[in-house]
Order: C-alpha cells, then structure tokens, then sequence
C-alpha cells in the first residue's frame, strides 16, 4: 500500500505557501503566492495552491492561519493582517476539495512541524515564536499543545510595555507591536535608515543608529522570552518565522540576565517549511504509540511503568490488572486456566487501545515473551499503534526469584507458587527482549527514576 501523503497550508501576512507532504515529513511538491487581507482572496489563492500539489495519495488538508483558532470547531476566531474569521474557511475548503480539513494557529503547526523533524524533536517541553509579520506562538508542554479553552499561545501578545504601541489585539505595548518583522521597519524608519536595511547588516556595525534599532528590537523580546521561560520552563525556546534567525542573532548581543530561570534559546531549523510540514502531518491520521515495560514476572515492570505513568500521564494497562478479575470470579484456578486468562488478557490490552484516541501513548507492562513474537506484532497491528520504544526491566536471576518468593502469599489464586521460583530463575537467566524498537535497559534493583524515564522515552519515541 503506497503511504499516505497531506497537503500543508501556512498563510502568512506576506505569503501562502503549500505543500505535499509524505508522512516522514519530506516535501514532495510545493507551491507559494502572495497574501491578502481579504478573506475570499485567500480562500481562492488556497485552492489554486492546492491544485498545483495535489497527488492522488493526499488524504487529508491541514491549514495554519494567523491568529485565534479554536481547532475542536474548527473556527478562526481572529486574525490580524489575515483575518479569516469572517468565513468558515476549513469547511469551504473541504467542500470544494472534498478532502478533509484541519485547521489551527500558524505557529502552533509551525512548532508541530519542528517537533517532528526538527529542533524540537525529541523535545517535551517546547516555547515557539514566530517572527514575521507579526508574532506568533505555540507551547508544546509535555509532548501535548498547550490549548487552554481552545485558542492558548497568543504569545506575540504578551505586554512588554504598558505604555507602548497600541496593538491590532487591542491592547497596548504588546511584544509584537516593537519585535515583529513589521516593527522592525517602523524602528529603521524612525531611526531614519533604508528600508531594505537588515538585521545582519545592523549586527556588523557598531554605530548609534544600529544599536539603538536592534535594542528596541530584541530588548523586547528578550523580556518576553523571559517570562516565558520563568512561566513555562521550557526544554528550549525556538525562534522561527522569517525572522526567527535574524531574531535569535540579535539577542545574542542581549542575553538573559543571571536568574532562576533558564532555557536554551534557539532559531528553528525548518525554516518556511515548518508551517507546511507541520500543518500537513496534523491532517494525516495519527498512529498511536506504545512504550513497552518488559520483563520476566518479578522483573520490577510495575514500579519502572508507574513511575513513567506518572511523570507522563500516560496510561497504563498491566497484563496481571486485565487478569485479577477474572482470576477472582473463575476461583480455583489452575495453572493452565491461569495461562489462557492471560493470553486472553493479553489480547484484550490491544483491543482497549485500539479504542483509544489516534495518537494515544500507552504504557503496556507485560512479559511479552510468554507468547511468540508474531502474537505481540499482530496486537500492535490490531491496535493501529506505530511507534514503539521498549523498556527492558532486569535484575539478577537470583534476586528476581527472591522478590517472586516475597509475593506469593500476597498473589491471586491461580498463580503459580513457591515451586515455580527455581523455573523463574532460570528463565530469567535466559529471557531477552522482545526486540521492538529502540530499546532502554532498565536496572530495577535501583529505584526507578521516573524524569529520566520519560525524557529518554520522549527523545526515542517517534
């Protein structure tokens, strides 16, 4: 079966860009023209774009649009430049394509864009501004966007001077109004230099003029990625948009004061691809994932997937949770029925996530080498789950043995007892992985540490 492609939109005050895009995130074909900001304009330079990119394997449209958008209804909320409000644009759209249509803030798809083949991959914890026009914004906090009731991220208007420039939000001083790309040709104008003047050439001179113009420019927003910083704390703070790069050099020559709060600033690295990229990978049906807690029975599984549970929030689903009802209700149990209830068990752990929302993470804890191998790959099959990271738990066969001899008495009926320890013993001296993805080694005579779990999980995860 040929993999499905998408088509990205990003409007911007200046241009359109579209894309199609595979979903690894590579661009296949792509197209740009100029901005409006008249609503019906934009919606006809769109489906013009949209004809020229368009391949018989795109399934699906995503569009970021300049400023609020609630993404559940799908429906802009405001706009600046660009306003598109005043249309039900994603459902015009899909009507005259007759594909589906997503849609949601610039940044935010920018930032998604990143977050899947850029410099926030592997990343949880992510602030994004894009510089251009205006300012956008997009918080990406614990690998999930940041949405609030629905339109979260509007960080372009953030207030850096309450006495300042008024604002299109209709606010005063907000960062936008003195760091955009728009603002930085009212600081050349006021400063009387050339309009076609750049940040670049500013930063290689060292005269009045220049340093005035870059410090009313990146001072700003120095202050705001400080707050951000100390709001959000952050893996890293990207800069992108068409200014991004220049942004994140200008700063260079403000840098943060000594404090608390400390993150890594940084220009993105997908430049006016990100929106596209972004937008086009959020259209496409998302696989679900799956981190997999494996080990022999008394391997320390449960401790290493509750502390991953809880520094993610994921959920998880234990083989012997499924069970313990049914070992309850069927008492007395014997070995061979405890064997069928947990294949059993076993395949209902993926029936339950392929009910779960696309692009679900799950933690499964099991020993996944009491069935063969090809049992584990149909369940992920079934599940639709994509990526897989898998988290071998060892520890010493003997200790192992100990900790299963500890249990015993506390263990449903049905298990076996004290007369499996030497059989557990030695399948633990012989036990392997299940060979599934990038795999961590997990030392569960230790305490499992949950921040360390989770950020290797997070950087491997894709």
């Amino acid at each position: 079966m040929a993999a499905a492609q998408a088509i990205g939109i990003d409007i911007g005050g200046t241009h359109i860009r579209a894309a199609c895009v595979a979903r690894d995130g590579s661009i296949l074909a792509r197209a740009a023209a100029p901005s409006s900001p008249d609503a019906h304009t934009v919606r006809a330079t769109c489906l013009a774009l949209v004809a020229q990119v368009r391949s018989p394997l795109v399934q699906a449209i995503g569009i970021g649009v300049p400023g609020q958008v609630h993404v559940a209804r799908r429906k802009v909320l405001s706009g600046g430049y660009v306003d598109l409000s005043t249309l039900p644009f994603a459902e015009s759209i899909e009507t005259a394509t007759g594909l589906p249509v997503s849609i949601d803030n610039d940044a935010t798809m920018a930032l998604l864009g990143e977050a899947a083949c850029g410099a926030a991959r592997g990343r949880a914890n992510v602030v994004m501004l894009t510089i251009g026009t205006g300012i956008g914004g997009a918080i990406l906090n614990g690998g999930t966007v940041l949405r609030g009731r629905g339109a979260a991220g509007q960080l372009g208007h953030l207030t850096v001077d309450p006495q300042g420039r008024p604002c299109v939000c209709g606010r005063t001083g907000c960062v936008e109004t003195v760091s955009s790309g728009t603002a930085f040709a009212t600081h050349l104008a006021e400063a009387g230099l050339p309009a076609a003047t750049r940040v670049e050439d500013l930063l290689a001179r060292a005269d009045t003029s220049a340093r005035t113009v870059l410090s009313a420019w990146a001072r700003p927003l120095r202050a705001a990625i400080d707050t951000l910083i100390a709001t959000c704390n952050p893996d890293i703070v990207l800069l992108g948009g068409g200014a991004g790069a220049a942004a994140a050099a200008a700063l260079a020559r403000f840098p943060a004061a000594p404090s608390w709060f400390q993150a890594d600033v940084a220009p993105a690295q997908l430049g006016n691809d990100a929106g596209v990229i972004g937008a086009a990978l959020s259209a496409l049906p998302r696989a679900r994932r799956a981190v997999l807690v494996n080990g022999v029975p008394a391997s320390g599984k449960s401790g290493v997937a509750r502390a991953l549970a809880q520094a993610t929030g994921w959920t998880v689903l234990t083989l012997d949770t499924v069970k313990a009802p049914f070992l309850a209700e069927l008492a007395p149990v014997d070995r061979t029925l405890n064997r069928t209830l947990g294949r059993a068990s076993y395949a209902a752990i993926f029936d339950m996530i392929a009910e779960t929302a696309p692009g679900s993470t799950v933690i499964i804890d099991a020993w996944f080498g009491f069935q063969p191998p090809g049992v584990l790959q149909a369940g992920l099959t079934r599940a639709g789950i994509g990526p897989t990271v898998e988290l071998w738990c060892q520890a010493p066969p003997e200790t192992i043995g100990a900790r299963y001899a500890a249990r015993v008495g506390s263990r449903p009926a049905g298990h076996p007892g004290l007369d499996y320890v030497p059989e557990l013993v030695a399948l633990a001296r012989r036990a392997g992985p299940a060979g599934h993805g990038p795999r961590h080694d997990v030392d569960t005579t230790r305490p499992p540490d949950g921040a360390a779990l989770a950020e290797w999980v997070t950087a491997h995860l894709h």
